[in-house]
């Protein structure tokens, strides 16, 4: 067979596996089987070396134009299935506009810091300003500017993670009241929230990690009357023009005198029931007026000022506005349980 009829035989086997080719890789093999360098065609140009020098020029003339051709057909073809890819991805891409469609999940606030934004909200409406501070504290401001130095027996009552010997895991905010006591000239009216730390067994009632926020104010002429009426406005906000507190006396080394605080029982409203186990009214804080020994130590005359504190416990206001039967609920991230607060700061 001559060099015409072999590139003809080439050239007809190749357009027959062109109509066949379904993808571009097909395409790329054939290629490379016909003018790659093991390729049909290429090999007719190598066997040139045995023609006598008169026919080679018109050989190589006839091989090129049929690699010409070949090339030709192959990038027709190329380009016919290039556009047939693109066709099938935009099939599977296509997006119908009128199709109803899920709307995405959007996440709630957790009810603690709903809670929290909630008695800020409060508490700054009332002339508070919000200050913060480090969570991992010297003992001198967790314990001694409050009245708890050295060997205090009061201190046995803390369950306290030590880092040293004299640095803690906060174990209240009420650090952040000496911090600011210490930088601050009254009148100084302020709440402190944060997580603070005990060493506590996790059960229904108790974590090791949970939220506060302490209230402070410095004043000259400040007595409890201002404390139980910031209190009572306060829970009226969060629960309700119906709820009164009442104070118990207490002590506490921060304040002095100090008290236990009740609340009017959420449930029954004073009535009875199971949660205030009939009594009408359930525990919800401590408070008392500021210590002088405290006001002293931080560079305040206690012959001019006089102040008051109070300690919130974040996830036990949770519990009860929410009816949240289990503190460990507010720490799972349950979205089950989450979801059932609505809407909330995302």
């Amino acid at each position: 067979m001559g060099i015409r009829e072999n590139i003809e035989s080439i050239r007809a086997e190749l357009e027959q596996e062109l109509q066949r080719l379904d993808d571009v890789k097909q395409l790329e093999e054939a290629r490379q089987r016909v003018l790659g360098k093991k390729g049909s065609l290429t090999a007719l140009l190598r066997s040139m070396g045995q023609l006598s020098p008169e026919e080679r020029p018109a050989a190589g003339q006839m091989i090129n134009a049929g690699r010409e051709k070949i090339s030709a057909m192959l990038d027709e073809r190329l380009t016919t299935l290039k556009a047939r890819e693109r066709e099938r991805k935009l099939e599977r891409e296509a997006l119908d506009v009128t199709e109803p469609r899920d709307l995405p999940r959007l996440g709630v606030a957790h009810p603690t810091s709903l809670v929290l934004d909630e008695v800020l909200s409060a508490l700054t409406g009332l002339g508070f300003d919000v200050v913060e501070g480090p969570e991992i504290e010297l003992d001198h401001y967790n314990f001694e500017l409050l009245n708890l130095p050295k060997n205090h027996p009061a201190r046995d009552a803390q369950d306290t993670f030590y880092v040293d010997d004299n640095i803690v895991l906060r174990t209240h905010t009420s650090p952040v009241q000496a911090r600011t006591m210490l930088s601050r000239k009254p009148p100084i009216r302020i709440a402190c929230p944060g997580r603070v730390f005990r060493a506590d067994e996790v059960d229904a009632t108790h974590s090791p990690v949970f939220h506060q926020i302490e209230g402070l104010v410095i004043d000259k002429d400040v007595n409890m009357g201002d404390l139980k009426g910031t209190l009572d406005a306060l829970f009226k906000r969060l629960y309700g023009d119906d709820i009164e507190t009442r104070f118990r006396p207490s002590f506490f080394p921060f304040t002095e005198p100090s008290a236990e605080v009740d609340l009017t029982c959420i449930s029954c409203r004073g009535k009875g029931c199971r949660m205030c186990k009939g009594t009408g009214w359930i525990e919800i804080l401590g408070a008392g007026m500021v210590n002088p020994h405290v006001l002293e130590m931080c560079g305040i005359d206690p012959d001019v000022y006089t102040g008051f504190a109070f300690g919130i416990g974040i996830e036990r206001v949770t519990n009860l506005k929410y009816n949240v039967p289990d503190m460990r609920l507010l720490f799972e991230n349950d979205l089950r349980f989450l979801a059932q607060f609505g809407k909330g700061r995302v």
